[in-house]
């Protein structure tokens, strides 16, 4: 363990060296963030949903803050898969799974953090409806931390079994436009899952995109209640290791039918 916690650390400081992208990144989110809640409240304004709007407007920012979890990926890896690179990697004295892993749970992480601390500073303090409100209790902001977590790693399972697709294509864009399209769509970034159908809610919210940013965001505003937090956070734990069990498998067939060509 102590040879993948020294390849997050590696890849965590790496992350906090690009900070013209870290900053370029916040004013993308915050402009974004004010857009979207500008439409939301114009929406609102014609036909209330039965959402509140000031949970509306914590769900965009809290989307908006960790957005960089949703949508990132390894490019070392990815120019490494096509140069045939990835052999060296393979010389390593670790898992090849495990090695990846690191690396893009802490480049979402530390990704993460370096975005969303100023946001969700600068939208507390804006008014009410415009902003992000406090969570519904301590309880449920532990709770949601907790739930985020388990996002967390869902997330970096699910970024690593496309990576391992891509070791079979040779080109990621195809399967990263599509994937970029189910967790934008699904994990409500592009609509709060709430604002969904109730009979589109029932089978989404089972779907792992909805483990990663909404179901984290509904215990934070208390529209998940507290009693329904240990199924929230066992049904994360579940499709953690499936995607961690599918995606290890994936990469050891991948191995063993890998070919690398030039020299």
């Amino acid at each position: 363990m102590r040879a993948y916690y020294s390849i997050f650390r590696m890849r965590r400081r790496m992350e906090t060296q690009y900070r013209g992208a870290v900053l370029g990144g916040i004013i993308c989110q915050v402009f974004f963030g004010l857009i979207l809640v500008a439409v939301y409240r114009a929406m609102y304004a014609g036909r209330p949903q039965s959402m509140p709007i000031e949970h509306v407007a914590s769900y965009v920012w809290l989307q908006q803050a960790f957005f960089r979890m949703l949508l990132s990926n390894d490019p070392d890896l990815l120019d490494k898969i096509r140069t045939g690179g990835i052999a060296y990697d393979l010389c390593r004295p670790v898992h090849l799974y495990g090695y990846y892993y690191a690396r893009i749970l802490a480049q979402k992480l530390m990704g993460s953090l370096l975005r969303a601390v100023p946001m969700l500073a600068f939208a507390l303090l804006l008014p009410r409806g415009w902003g992000l409100s406090l969570p519904a209790g301590a309880p449920a902001l532990l709770c949601a931390l907790a739930a985020l977590a388990l996002g967390l790693l869902c997330m970096s399972a699910l970024e690593n079994l496309t990576m391992g697709f891509t070791m079979r294509t040779l080109d990621h864009r195809g399967m990263q436009a599509m994937m970029n399209l189910l967790t934008i769509t699904f994990s409500g970034n592009l609509l709060p899952l709430t604002l969904f159908p109730d009979s589109w809610q029932r089978v989404i919210t089972l779907l792992p995109y909805a483990q990663l940013l909404d179901a984290p965001i509904r215990l934070y505003t208390g529209d998940s209640a507290l009693s329904l937090a240990p199924g929230i956070l066992l049904l994360q734990a579940v499709w953690t290791v499936v995607l961690v069990l599918a995606g290890c498998l994936l990469w050891r067939v991948n191995q063993r039918r890998l070919i690398i060509q030039g020299g």
